[in-house]
């Protein structure tokens, strides 16, 4: 039953049970991370009463209450050592979550470009995250953090002077969800908001929250250790770090990652995707096409950036292990894993772009249940090489690095809350040089790639002949 405006969050909250949620290797390996997403919302209808704070924010609780009580709980150690959410109902972790008036118009943070899809809107709007925080006034967006203020929930509602649009930005801790997951979320919490005045509505398909339905998927799964593992092996400097039987207090000891704030937009409208594809191997799929387009294009950068080239190029692709095993659809927590590929230089740059995306696309076929148990196991009982493995993967003279998260087939126009699906979307700054996410955007079919690497390496990027046919730079 949704409640009145007149309800506290902890009125709504009364009704939650005690609990503890013990997490996963995966969830407990994301400590100091988030995940994050900024969406504007135009009003084409001028209702007064657009995007409503209350109607959010009382449906933000409500379906905490009833379907998501992990995000009021706190990060912790139980009596056992086991890495745990506790939720105490009389010491909740209560959502971050505030309006802001932004004294400006939303239009003067886009740049616009000219649709290439005849069909399509004449015209495409990109948020720039860089003039926001220099010309908006209102500094930095917060971020979830279970270190400084116990909120693994940060929300914001942005609302611009003499503007139809409104802006939901939202950080939650990676402890607790995936992009997956986390987009799960907001359309439950979506449709808590269109059914907002009926009492009786109910989410058809719950999350499981349930750490245990992972594990017993992977409980009799025979590890396949990867090739890459093997490579940083044989990398390694050796560190003199042991895993102990439990890792949950070394892991969960990790700091926050601070957001890298030299991040970049690249949109390619549909229409090149398909040329790009069909120009480099039409019997590949955009995701390795690009990919293979992207690792050639930065170790060319990186060398000019540089004057030197990398001596390995780290290739890695995250895939979602619901896909891969048989961990239900509805599980609400950390299945995503990555696939890394590692090329030398040479083989890079003399390759074709088709075969740079057949040498790709052969590593992630090997990404079943039994890879991504090896990849837990590493987690689980080598510390040292998994931080001497971050350590190699950026873009510096000795690797270059590209991290390609890809969101494009993710639901984000069912996140509706009564007044249309988002419009545009993006991102907060991020953690991890050399990490891209793609969105879709649904205006020409295409995606919009954001990238962090360093803007010295970004200059010689932008100049890269083969991009230069499908990619429009936008920032």
């Amino acid at each position: 039953m949704l409640s009145s405006n007149d309800e506290t969050p902890r009125d709504i909250f009364k009704g939650i049970r005690p609990q503890e949620i013990e997490l996963g290797t995966v969830d407990i390996a994301n400590c100091g991370v988030r995940v994050d997403g900024i969406y504007f919302y135009k009003n084409t209808t001028n209702s007064p009463n657009f995007m409503s704070v209350d109607i959010l924010s009382c449906s933000l609780y409500k379906v905490i209450a009833d379907y998501y009580p992990i995000l009021a709980g706190h990060l912790k150690l139980n009596i056992k050592g086991k890495a745990v959410i506790s939720v105490d109902p009389d010491n909740l972790c209560i959502p971050d979550f505030r309006e802001i008036h932004v004294d400006h118009p939303a239009e003067s943070f886009f740049i616009t470009r000219p649709s290439k899809e005849s069909s399509k809107d004449d015209c495409l709007s990109f948020f720039n995250l860089h003039k926001f925080y220099r010309a908006s006034g209102i500094g930095r967006l917060p971020y979830a953090t279970y270190y400084r203020d116990n909120a693994a929930v940060v929300i914001r509602i942005l609302r611009f002077k003499d503007s139809p649009y409104v802006a939901l930005t939202y950080s939650i801790s990676h402890v607790v969800f995936d992009a997956t997951s986390t987009i799960s979320f907001i359309k439950h919490w979506a449709e808590y908001s269109r059914n907002f005045n009926n009492p009786e509505h109910k989410i058809t398909l719950p999350p499981e929250h349930n750490r245990d339905v992972m594990h017993k998927c992977f409980e009799t799964v025979e590890p396949n250790e990867p090739s890459f593992i093997k490579h940083f092996r044989e990398t390694a400097v050796p560190l003199n770090i042991q895993s102990p039987e439990n890792i949950a207090p070394i892991l969960l000891s990790a700091p926050d990652m601070l957001p890298f704030e030299e991040q970049h937009l690249l949109h390619i409208s549909g229409t090149n995707l398909e040329r790009m594809r069909h120009d480099t191997d039409s019997s590949q799929t955009t995701i390795m096409v690009l990919t293979a387009a992207l690792t050639k294009a930065m170790v060319q950068a990186n060398t000019k950036a540089l004057n030197r080239t990398p001596k390995t190029a780290y290739v890695a692709v995250a895939y979602d292990g619901r896909q891969r095993s048989g961990v239900p659809q509805n599980f609400s927590g950390n299945t995503s894993f990555i696939c890394v590929t590692p090329l030398s230089f040479k083989s890079v740059l003399e390759d074709s772009n088709k075969a740079l995306a057949h040498k790709i696309k052969e590593s992630c076929l090997k990404t079943d249940s039994s890879y991504s148990k090896a990849y837990i196991e590493v987690v689980e009982k080598e510390l040292g090489l998994l931080y001497h493995s971050g350590a190699l993967l950026g873009n510096n003279i000795q690797s270059s690095y590209i991290l390609l998260s890809y969101l494009r087939h993710l639901p984000f126009n069912a996140l509706d809350f009564g007044y249309g699906a988002p419009n545009i979307l993006s991102f907060d700054y991020f953690s991890k040089e050399g990490m891209c996410r793609v969105y879709p955007n649904y205006k020409d079919d295409g995606i919009d790639l954001f990238i962090n690497y360093w803007d010295a390496h970004f200059e010689h990027l932008r100049k890269d002949q083969f991009l230069a046919k499908y990619v429009d730079f936008i920032y």
